[in-house]
Protein backbone atom coordinates (compact mmCIF):
# COMPACT_ATOMS: atom_id res chain seq x y z
CA UNK A 1 0.00 0.00 0.00
CA UNK A 2 1.51 3.31 -1.09
CA UNK A 3 2.07 5.55 2.24
CA UNK A 4 -0.08 8.85 2.25
CA UNK A 5 0.20 12.00 3.50
CA UNK A 6 -2.20 14.99 3.76
CA UNK A 7 -2.28 18.78 4.45
CA UNK A 8 -2.07 19.59 8.42
CA UNK A 9 -4.66 22.27 8.31
CA UNK A 10 -8.37 22.00 6.99
CA UNK A 11 -11.28 24.30 7.25
CA UNK A 12 -13.49 21.31 8.33
CA UNK A 13 -11.71 20.01 10.67
CA UNK A 14 -12.71 20.24 14.14
CA UNK A 15 -12.29 23.74 16.13
CA UNK A 16 -8.99 23.94 17.81
CA UNK A 17 -10.37 24.19 21.35
CA UNK A 18 -12.33 21.32 20.97
CA UNK A 19 -9.73 19.00 19.56
CA UNK A 20 -7.61 20.04 22.48
CA UNK A 21 -9.68 19.01 25.37
CA UNK A 22 -10.60 15.89 23.34
CA UNK A 23 -6.99 15.15 23.28
CA UNK A 24 -6.21 16.00 27.04
CA UNK A 25 -9.39 13.11 27.41
CA UNK A 26 -7.57 10.67 25.29
CA UNK A 27 -4.08 11.25 27.59
CA UNK A 28 -6.10 11.27 30.35
CA UNK A 29 -7.05 8.20 29.81
CA UNK A 30 -3.79 6.41 29.53
CA UNK A 31 -3.22 3.20 31.77
CA UNK A 32 -7.06 3.12 32.66
CA UNK A 33 -9.30 0.04 32.00
CA UNK A 34 -11.49 1.89 29.88
CA UNK A 35 -9.15 3.17 27.58
CA UNK A 36 -10.39 1.63 24.76
CA UNK A 37 -13.26 2.74 24.54
CA UNK A 38 -12.64 6.54 25.55
CA UNK A 39 -9.98 6.57 23.01
CA UNK A 40 -12.23 5.88 20.66
CA UNK A 41 -14.83 8.65 22.35
CA UNK A 42 -11.87 11.06 22.00
CA UNK A 43 -10.84 10.26 18.85
CA UNK A 44 -14.33 11.16 17.58
CA UNK A 45 -14.66 14.81 19.11
CA UNK A 46 -11.57 15.86 17.36
CA UNK A 47 -13.70 15.49 14.35
CA UNK A 48 -12.43 11.80 13.13
CA UNK A 49 -15.94 9.83 13.20
CA UNK A 50 -15.00 6.50 12.86
CA UNK A 51 -17.57 4.09 13.85
CA UNK A 52 -14.57 1.28 15.15
CA UNK A 53 -10.88 1.22 15.93
CA UNK A 54 -9.09 -1.51 17.10
CA UNK A 55 -4.76 -1.92 18.14
CA UNK A 56 -2.88 -4.99 17.05
CA UNK A 57 0.60 -6.29 17.16
CA UNK A 58 2.03 -8.37 14.13
CA UNK A 59 4.78 -10.35 15.14
CA UNK A 60 7.51 -11.23 12.72
CA UNK A 61 7.27 -15.15 13.17
CA UNK A 62 3.89 -15.67 15.45
CA UNK A 63 0.36 -15.30 15.09
CA UNK A 64 -1.07 -11.28 15.77
CA UNK A 65 -1.99 -10.43 19.02
CA UNK A 66 -4.76 -8.00 19.72
CA UNK A 67 -4.22 -5.14 22.17
CA UNK A 68 -7.56 -3.06 22.13
CA UNK A 69 -10.47 -2.67 20.43
CA UNK A 70 -14.06 -0.82 20.54
CA UNK A 71 -16.83 0.28 18.99
CA UNK A 72 -19.17 3.62 18.64
CA UNK A 73 -22.92 3.60 17.10
CA UNK A 74 -22.36 0.16 15.62
CA UNK A 75 -22.76 -3.36 16.98
CA UNK A 76 -19.19 -4.02 18.43
CA UNK A 77 -17.66 -6.93 15.75
CA UNK A 78 -14.27 -6.00 16.53
CA UNK A 79 -13.16 -8.96 18.24
CA UNK A 80 -14.76 -11.34 15.39
CA UNK A 81 -13.17 -9.39 12.47
CA UNK A 82 -9.93 -9.92 14.61
CA UNK A 83 -10.84 -13.67 14.85
CA UNK A 84 -10.89 -13.85 11.22
CA UNK A 85 -8.10 -12.28 10.89
CA UNK A 86 -5.71 -14.31 13.12
CA UNK A 87 -6.74 -17.44 11.46
CA UNK A 88 -5.38 -17.45 8.55
CA UNK A 89 -5.88 -13.71 6.84
CA UNK A 90 -2.89 -11.88 7.97
CA UNK A 91 -0.84 -13.74 6.51
CA UNK A 92 -1.35 -12.61 2.83
CA UNK A 93 -1.77 -8.97 4.50
CA UNK A 94 0.32 -6.84 2.62
CA UNK A 95 -0.69 -3.84 3.16
CA UNK A 96 1.82 -2.48 6.01
CA UNK A 97 4.94 -3.47 3.65
CA UNK A 98 5.60 -0.04 2.21
CA UNK A 99 6.39 0.97 6.25
CA UNK A 100 10.12 0.22 6.63
CA UNK A 101 11.90 -0.98 9.98
CA UNK A 102 12.45 1.92 12.81
CA UNK A 103 9.39 3.82 10.34
CA UNK A 104 6.27 5.05 11.85
CA UNK A 105 3.67 6.07 8.96
CA UNK A 106 0.08 7.19 8.43
CA UNK A 107 -1.54 4.76 5.23
CA UNK A 108 -5.47 4.87 4.38
CA UNK A 109 -6.87 1.81 2.46
CA UNK A 110 -10.65 0.96 0.90
CA UNK A 111 -12.29 -2.46 1.49
CA UNK A 112 -11.90 -2.39 -2.54
CA UNK A 113 -8.24 -2.67 -1.45
CA UNK A 114 -8.21 -5.03 0.50
CA UNK A 115 -5.22 -7.54 0.36
CA UNK A 116 -7.33 -10.87 -0.94
CA UNK A 117 -10.85 -11.02 -1.65
CA UNK A 118 -11.32 -13.03 1.44
CA UNK A 119 -9.85 -10.32 3.37
CA UNK A 120 -12.61 -8.48 2.11
CA UNK A 121 -15.83 -10.83 2.01
CA UNK A 122 -14.60 -11.77 5.89
CA UNK A 123 -13.93 -8.48 7.48
CA UNK A 124 -15.32 -5.59 5.40
CA UNK A 125 -18.18 -6.73 3.51
CA UNK A 126 -19.43 -8.71 6.62
CA UNK A 127 -19.12 -6.37 9.05
CA UNK A 128 -20.18 -3.51 6.86
CA UNK A 129 -17.05 -1.71 6.93
CA UNK A 130 -15.63 0.58 4.18
CA UNK A 131 -12.29 2.16 4.89
CA UNK A 132 -9.75 2.08 7.04
CA UNK A 133 -7.16 4.72 8.54
CA UNK A 134 -3.85 3.40 10.39
CA UNK A 135 -0.77 4.78 11.68
CA UNK A 136 1.65 1.75 12.23
CA UNK A 137 5.10 1.75 13.48
CA UNK A 138 7.48 -1.13 12.67
CA UNK A 139 10.44 -2.18 14.85
CA UNK A 140 14.16 -2.33 14.08
CA UNK A 141 13.26 -6.13 14.40
CA UNK A 142 10.33 -5.90 11.55
CA UNK A 143 7.09 -6.03 14.30
CA UNK A 144 4.67 -3.78 14.10
CA UNK A 145 1.78 -1.98 15.94
CA UNK A 146 -1.04 -1.13 13.99
CA UNK A 147 -3.91 1.53 15.05
CA UNK A 148 -6.50 1.29 12.61
CA UNK A 149 -9.62 3.41 12.99
CA UNK A 150 -12.75 2.60 10.39
CA UNK A 151 -15.27 4.10 8.92
CA UNK A 152 -18.77 1.82 8.31
CA UNK A 153 -20.84 2.13 4.93
CA UNK A 154 -23.18 4.38 6.54
CA UNK A 155 -20.40 7.31 7.52
CA UNK A 156 -19.16 6.94 3.57
CA UNK A 157 -15.63 7.83 2.53
CA UNK A 158 -13.19 9.44 5.37
CA UNK A 159 -13.48 13.61 4.85
CA UNK A 160 -10.79 15.56 4.12
CA UNK A 161 -11.22 17.51 7.34
CA UNK A 162 -11.26 14.34 9.07
CA UNK A 163 -7.96 13.04 7.37
CA UNK A 164 -5.87 16.09 7.69
CA UNK A 165 -7.15 15.93 11.64
CA UNK A 166 -5.73 12.33 11.56
CA UNK A 167 -2.35 12.88 9.75
CA UNK A 168 -2.00 15.70 12.36
CA UNK A 169 -2.64 13.76 15.67
CA UNK A 170 -1.51 10.52 14.69
CA UNK A 171 2.46 10.87 16.72
CA UNK A 172 0.27 11.92 19.75
CA UNK A 173 -2.15 8.99 19.17
CA UNK A 174 1.04 6.73 18.58
CA UNK A 175 2.85 7.31 21.62
CA UNK A 176 -0.28 6.89 23.80
CA UNK A 177 -1.11 3.62 23.06
CA UNK A 178 2.11 2.64 23.20
CA UNK A 179 2.43 4.46 26.86
CA UNK A 180 -0.68 2.90 27.40
CA UNK A 181 0.41 -0.59 26.47
CA UNK A 182 3.58 -0.03 28.27
CA UNK A 183 1.54 0.80 31.74
CA UNK A 184 -0.86 -2.35 31.28
CA UNK A 185 1.49 -5.40 30.28
CA UNK A 186 2.89 -7.12 33.38
CA UNK A 187 6.67 -6.93 34.01
CA UNK A 188 8.25 -10.15 33.37
CA UNK A 189 8.51 -12.57 36.41
CA UNK A 190 11.98 -13.39 37.34
CA UNK A 191 13.50 -16.60 35.97
CA UNK A 192 12.92 -19.58 38.26
CA UNK A 193 16.03 -21.69 39.33
CA UNK A 194 16.68 -25.17 37.67
CA UNK A 195 14.20 -28.28 38.60
CA UNK A 196 16.95 -30.64 40.66
CA UNK A 197 16.72 -33.17 38.08
CA UNK A 198 16.38 -32.60 34.12
CA UNK A 199 16.56 -34.83 31.15
CA UNK A 200 19.53 -34.88 28.17
CA UNK A 201 17.23 -32.67 26.09
CA UNK A 202 16.32 -29.94 28.89
CA UNK A 203 19.64 -29.89 30.19
CA UNK A 204 20.52 -28.64 26.48
CA UNK A 205 18.35 -26.06 26.29
CA UNK A 206 19.47 -24.72 30.07
CA UNK A 207 23.13 -24.76 29.09
CA UNK A 208 23.25 -24.72 25.20
CA UNK A 209 25.37 -22.12 23.39
CA UNK A 210 23.27 -19.14 23.16
CA UNK A 211 20.33 -20.67 24.84
CA UNK A 212 20.99 -19.96 28.28
CA UNK A 213 17.53 -17.52 28.92
CA UNK A 214 15.11 -19.50 27.44
CA UNK A 215 12.68 -16.91 28.25
CA UNK A 216 14.36 -13.87 26.30
CA UNK A 217 14.64 -16.11 23.77
CA UNK A 218 10.82 -16.79 23.74
CA UNK A 219 9.90 -13.45 23.89
CA UNK A 220 12.46 -12.39 21.50
CA UNK A 221 10.69 -15.13 18.89
CA UNK A 222 7.30 -14.44 19.89
CA UNK A 223 6.49 -10.74 21.21
CA UNK A 224 3.08 -11.34 21.99
CA UNK A 225 3.31 -13.94 24.41
CA UNK A 226 2.09 -12.54 28.12
CA UNK A 227 3.92 -12.88 31.06
CA UNK A 228 1.96 -15.63 32.15
CA UNK A 229 2.70 -17.74 29.20
CA UNK A 230 5.84 -16.72 29.47
CA UNK A 231 6.15 -18.83 33.28
CA UNK A 232 4.79 -21.41 31.99
CA UNK A 233 6.97 -22.25 28.72
CA UNK A 234 9.89 -21.42 30.74
CA UNK A 235 9.33 -24.06 33.25
CA UNK A 236 8.43 -26.51 30.74
CA UNK A 237 12.05 -25.73 29.07
CA UNK A 238 13.23 -26.66 32.23
CA UNK A 239 11.98 -29.67 33.11
CA UNK A 240 8.91 -28.68 35.01
CA UNK A 241 5.91 -31.10 35.38
CA UNK A 242 2.49 -29.46 35.00
CA UNK A 243 1.91 -30.55 38.63
CA UNK A 244 4.68 -28.15 39.87
CA UNK A 245 4.46 -25.37 37.63
CA UNK A 246 0.81 -25.21 39.21
CA UNK A 247 1.95 -24.93 42.38
CA UNK A 248 4.96 -22.74 41.76
CA UNK A 249 2.77 -19.99 40.45
CA UNK A 250 -0.13 -20.50 42.49
CA UNK A 251 -2.55 -21.74 39.34
CA UNK A 252 -4.44 -24.72 38.65
CA UNK A 253 -3.12 -27.68 36.35
CA UNK A 254 -6.44 -26.88 34.20
CA UNK A 255 -5.03 -23.12 34.48
CA UNK A 256 -1.45 -23.94 33.28
CA UNK A 257 -2.40 -26.25 30.47
CA UNK A 258 -4.65 -23.63 29.02
CA UNK A 259 -1.63 -20.83 29.39
CA UNK A 260 0.49 -23.60 27.69
CA UNK A 261 -2.18 -23.90 24.84
CA UNK A 262 -2.66 -20.18 24.39
CA UNK A 263 1.59 -20.05 23.92
CA UNK A 264 1.82 -23.09 21.60
CA UNK A 265 -0.97 -21.13 19.41
CA UNK A 266 0.57 -18.21 19.36
CA UNK A 267 4.61 -19.69 18.38
CA UNK A 268 2.68 -21.98 16.30
CA UNK A 269 3.40 -24.95 17.84
CA UNK A 270 1.42 -28.44 18.38
CA UNK A 271 3.57 -30.17 21.05
CA UNK A 272 6.30 -29.94 23.78
CA UNK A 273 8.80 -31.37 21.69
CA UNK A 274 8.60 -28.87 19.17
CA UNK A 275 9.27 -25.78 21.87
CA UNK A 276 12.44 -27.66 22.60
CA UNK A 277 13.52 -27.27 19.11
CA UNK A 278 12.52 -24.00 19.01
CA UNK A 279 15.49 -23.31 21.23
CA UNK A 280 17.57 -26.39 20.83
CA UNK A 281 20.87 -25.73 18.89
CA UNK A 282 21.17 -26.99 15.54
CA UNK A 283 24.46 -28.86 14.21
Amino acid sequence: MPLWTLPLADPRAAPAARRFDALAALVGQVGTPGFAGAALQALNATGLRAASWSVYQLGVQCPPQLHLSASLGVADTTLDCFSAYRQGLYRADHSFDTVRAGQAAVLRMHADNAPSSQHRDAIYRRHGMLERVSVVQRSDEGGLLAINLYHHAHQGLFGDGELAGFAELAPLLLAAVQRHLAWVTPAPAPAPAPAPTQGPAVAAVAAGSGRDHPRQALAARCPALTARELDVCERLLRGWTYDGIAADLGLSVATVKTYRARAFDRLGLHFKSELFATLLPRH
